[in-house]
């Protein structure tokens, strides 16, 4: 999606005097005394002292550095809407011309800000960009109740999200945050909105009292939560551009989020899917590396005679049946003999693959698939040393060895048959390192573009599912684990609604949110109902026990009762539920959504205790002058709004409440 400037309307240098542009929500004045921008959103500031800066050749730049200023303004229509820009060029003898653009849309409550750098077609050449730097905020300075949140670069090594109370010296989220008062809800939310160079994050520190002190959108983050051991990448060239950051004002942040979300969806559309949202089964829960052709058959079978029939299949009366890590004991006749079979009992043959990994860490090896090669030549490189992640060596994304992988796997399992693939392990293709096989390549998120531009090319007409990944760029797959592997007890729940109470905005991004397969065997009852809950309120809705014919006896008979509940089983529409609030430093136990005809409410008890409550109404959003009427889904039963609702420990209620009829 490419921006399209229509008009310029003037054309001036700056003197002495400020200047202000408007659209219908926003303001954007400059302070040439401070050379410096304030916000005002709807006859409010928000923030004053923003500017942009950069690193170069040492050292660290900022627009407050130039002297000479001048601006244009225009108009824009584009996948955003229609709007106007203001566009600033600053020039400074012995410095990179900086050229600032804002974009300000009708009807948005955000505005999107980038900036480049061309120095006299001399080349350029920056590892750190940051469109928006704020010394000082007019907004959200209550103290009590101002929260930020902290949203990670992938779902690698059970990584968790987090809001915080604004008392941290320093706070670095990576691609997004949002900074709200939760009691209000109002909020800000800022972020990269394009994810083909940079990996980018949100520094913030507190001011010690509740309130924001300061706020900085980059791009060039490199540190150990985005994997790496070295520094950035640098950005070289005649011309070169910062990330586009989006900068919103929001009466309720969780909308905030979901704008963020769009927005990123307006310039990298989802990957396509015109089929409903995946039921099925896959192979790394129970059975593991104890996957074997005869028993994958078999649990093909009990899908179908004991599931499929009993409610357990998508709105297209279809099952996804995959086969995980292990499958390579197969032969090629097994694996179209297992294809046929899932054919045959109406479901669709699902496998796995990691495309950037070398599991076995011999640099003298032989490539499987590329045998003119070593494993030494495809590996990632940092200070000389192959980059070794939860236990395999990295491999470099836009080596043609990786190529002819791809294209003979992919040939494989289009012979098979196999529609849908998960992959996995994929943040290594993300890491930065020493140099690229393709020379143009300069930043890791270059790099796992174009390998993820010959995974679609070779993979594309398949369900591409992720695994382990960054949750950007996120248009090459239709869905990806939101959170890292989850399993069968109260505590895989509570993790896995970690990642949607401040990541449920992620499935606009991509077509759906994943809450990892669901194991019921060895758990209780109640653990039984939270853990099916995490999955249909968070999107996919995939089983992991094993249902060979000698399979636990437990885990068939838990799902044959908790898979097969038709109130249940129809909230797994793959959109994901909301948070109620924002405050958890763990996760959130409260989700909502939203639907034409009523409201679904989901309340976990994560405890040893009974947990007792009055279902909030009011926060909901609904009108508590009305009455309402409510159904507990897992048991049928009614529930009177009016009381006290109790949940067992370890457990979940899970209710739709509609307005009484008159």
């Amino acid at each position: 999606m490419k921006n399209l400037i229509l008009t310029c309307t003037f054309f001036a240098f700056f003197s002495c005097s400020g200047y202000s542009v408007e659209s219908d929500k926003w303001k954007i004045v400059y302070d040439p005394d401070g050379r410096s921008i304030s916000l005002e959103k709807e006859s409010k500031r928000i923030c004053y002292d923003l500017y942009a800066s950069y690193r170069w050749k040492g050292r660290d730049i900022s627009t407050k550095d130039y002297s000479g200023v001048r601006y244009e303004t225009g108009d824009v229509e584009d996948g955003f809407g229609k709007g106007r820009t203001v566009v600033f060029t600053y020039e400074e003898p012995g410095l990179p011309v900086l050229t600032q653009f804002f974009y300000l849309y009708q009807g948005k409550d955000y505005l999107l800000t980038e900036f480049t750098l061309e120095d006299a077609g001399r080349e350029v050449s920056s590892a750190y960009m940051a469109p928006v730097r704020i010394e000082r905020f007019d907004f959200l300075q209550n103290p009590a109740g101002n929260r930020a949140l902290f949203i990670p670069f992938d779902n690698d090594c059970w990584i968790r999200y987090r809001s915080h109370s604004l008392d941290f010296d320093e706070l670095t989220s990576y691609e997004v945050s949002a900074v709200f008062h939760n009691d209000s809800r109002n909020g800000l939310v800022a972020g990269s909105v394009e994810h083909d160079s940079w990996k980018s994050a949100v520094k913030m520190t507190g001011n010690k009292s509740g309130g924001l002190k300061s706020l900085i959108c980059y791009g060039g983050v490199a540190d150990t939560l985005t994997r790496d051991s070295k520094p950035h990448g640098a950005i070289s060239g005649k011309k070169i551009k910062s990330p586009k950051i989006l900068f919103g004002v929001f009466n309720d942040w969780r909308d905030g989020l979901d704008e963020y979300a769009l927005a990123n969806s307006t310039i990298a559309p989802p990957k396509a899917w015109n089929k409903a949202v995946p039921f099925g089964w896959n192979s790394w829960g129970v059975l593991q590396f104890k996957l074997t052709f005869a028993k994958a058959m078999e649990v093909s079978d009990y899908f179908r005679n004991s599931l499929q029939d009993n409610g357990f299949i998508n709105a297209d009366h279809t099952l996804y049946i995959g086969l995980d890590s292990g499958w390579n004991s197969f032969t090629e006749e097994e694996l179209k003999a297992f294809v046929r079979k899932c054919r045959e009992n109406g479901q669709i043959a699902g496998i796995y693959w990691t495309p950037f990994t070398d599991w076995g860490k011999n640099p003298e090896a032989t490539v499987h698939d590329a045998e003119t090669y070593k494993y030494k030549d495809l590996y990632v490189y940092a200070d000389g040393k192959p980059q070794e992640l939860d236990g395999a060596y990295a491999l470099d994304p836009t080596h043609p060895a990786v190529e002819e992988r791809m294209k003979k796997t992919s040939d494989l399992f289009r012979r098979c048959g196999f529609e849908y693939v998960k992959m996995d392990f994929m943040t290594h293709g993300a890491m930065e390192g020493d140099q690229w096989y393709v020379p143009e390549m300069q930043t890791g998120i270059q790099a796992y573009n174009y390998g993820m531009t010959l995974l679609n090319k070779y993979f594309g007409d398949m369900y591409i599912h992720l695994s382990i990944s960054p949750v950007f760029p996120a248009h090459y797959a239709q869905s990806r684990r939101i959170a890292c592997d989850a399993w069968n007890r109260i505590k895989d729940t509570e993790y896995t609604m970690n990642a949607l109470s401040y990541g449920w905005w992620i499935d606009k991004v991509y077509q759906y949110n994943d809450a990892d397969h669901i194991v019921l065997r060895d758990a209780t009852e109640g653990e039984n109902r939270a853990r099916v809950a995490s999955s249909v309120i968070t999107g996919i809705y995939i089983a992991g026990d094993d249902y060979s014919l000698d399979g636990d006896s437990e885990g068939k008979e838990r799902s044959l009762r908790y898979l097969t509940n038709a109130a249940i089983n129809r909230l797994a529409n793959g959109v994901s539920f909301r948070p109620l609030e924002g405050t958890g430093e763990k996760s959130e136990n409260q989700f909502m959504r939203v639907e034409a005809n009523g409201v679904y409410y989901v309340c976990f008890n994560y405890g040893e205790s009974e947990l007792s409550l009055h279902v909030p109404l009011e926060r909901m959003g609904l009108d508590v002058g009305k009455t309402y009427q409510a159904t507990e889904l897992w048991s049928g039963q009614t529930v009177d709004l009016k009381k006290t609702l109790t949940i067992s420990p370890k457990d979940v209620a899970v209710l739709f409440i509609i307005p009484t009829k008159d």
